[in-house]
């Protein structure tokens, strides 16, 4: 529409809206070579993720991991794909949780709220989505990365991104990102009520609560990550009420020869199983939605690791996915953030 005394020729301006804008990690288009090399060698090529110099990075990724890893990675996808929406588990699940969040902000706010999602790396990129909300009339957008503890190489990079998409906008949005939720409460009762589905009233031997991984150096730099893991681990034993001890947690996905925050998921589990604590379940705390890291390491190699040091019972439990507890924990956490915008 034309503002109201605009000149003929003035330029239609879509009617004002506010934006939610959800971001996960990213998912490769396919598992086939060269969709796992484009998608790795974003991934890889993040100075978040990877912070050495490009002189001395980029050759060796270049050269020889992109050549050998988009076979193993494509075939650990392939192993997980969503076969009748060829398309992974994290396009799948990120999807649902956004049509879920949008249903519920539209009966709450209105058609002028606009609810989308995109991926840091891969596609919908961040980059396509916020010009589709600016073209649509998103004059303000609150941003949340869905990542409860705060990471340099997680919420940081997902906010880059999109700074890096308002660079390019003629007329950019007013932005809100959205802090860290590790130690909300109604997180935390979300993780705890998927434990006792999972469980029931059961308590395990051990809880083995294992989170993505990071070089220790980042935390002696000031990644807080680290500590926010251990708090939702501590948390999650008083809203379940466990005793001390139960709860133990560990870090996965460890990549080259640096040493990373430990201890190790796959070296931990082994490690109670051959201490004859042969019963144990696994949760992903910092996963906000199920995803290679959890469907093919946790439910295979992690598990593997177990079961072949002596192992018996392994029970996955399930990220929060969108599990309606944690789309209302989304919404509360839209709801403070959009505060004086609906």
């Amino acid at each position: 529409m034309k503002p109201a005394h605009a000149p003929a020729d003035h330029p239609s301006i879509p009617k004002k809206k506010t934006g939610i804008l959800i971001a996960n990690l990213g998912t490769p288009d396919g598992h086939d070579y060269w969709s796992m090399r484009r998608y790795l060698n974003e991934f890889l090529s993040d100075k978040r993720v990877i912070d050495f110099p490009a002189w001395k990075w980029q050759p060796l990724l270049q050269g020889i991991i992109l050549t050998k890893r988009p076979f193993t990675s494509g075939k650990n996808y392939k192993l997980i794909w969503n076969q009748e929406k060829n398309e992974s588990p994290l396009m799948t699940i990120t999807r649902s949780q956004t049509e879920a969040l949008r249903e519920r902000a539209q009966a709450e706010w209105g058609e002028g709220v606009m609810v989308e999602f995109c991926m840091r790396y891969g596609n919908p990129s961040t980059q396509d989505v916020l010009d589709r909300m600016v073209k649509a009339g998103c004059q303000r957008i609150v941003f949340l990365p869905l990542y409860p503890q705060y990471a340099g190489a997680t919420s940081a990079t997902a906010n880059d991104q999109l700074f890096r998409a308002l660079m390019k906008q003629k007329w950019q949005p007013a932005v809100r990102t959205v802090e860290p939720y590790f130690n909300r409460p109604d997180y935390i009762q979300a993780l705890a009520a998927s434990v006792r589905r999972a469980l029931g009233d059961k308590i395990p031997a051990k809880l083995v609560a294992s989170y993505h991984g990071m070089p220790k150096r980042y935390l002696l730099e000031g990644d807080p990550y680290h500590c926010q893991c251990q708090k939702t681990s501590r948390l999650l034993k008083e809203a379940l009420g466990w005793p001390d001890g139960v709860i133990d947690t560990t870090f996965q996905s460890v990549f080259g020869r640096e040493e990373w925050l430990r201890p190790y998921t796959v070296e931990h589990v082994a490690e109670l199983a051959r201490k004859g604590i042969t019963d144990i379940a696994v949760i992903s705390p910092a996963f906000s939605s199920d995803c290679i890291e959890t469907l093919e390491e946790i439910n295979g190699e992690i598990r593997e690791s177990f079961e072949h040091a002596g192992g018996k019972d392994f029970t996955y439990i399930p990220c929060l996915n969108d599990d309606p507890e944690h789309i209302e924990v989304m919404l509360n956490v839209l709801r403070e953030n959009l505060s004086g915008w609906v």
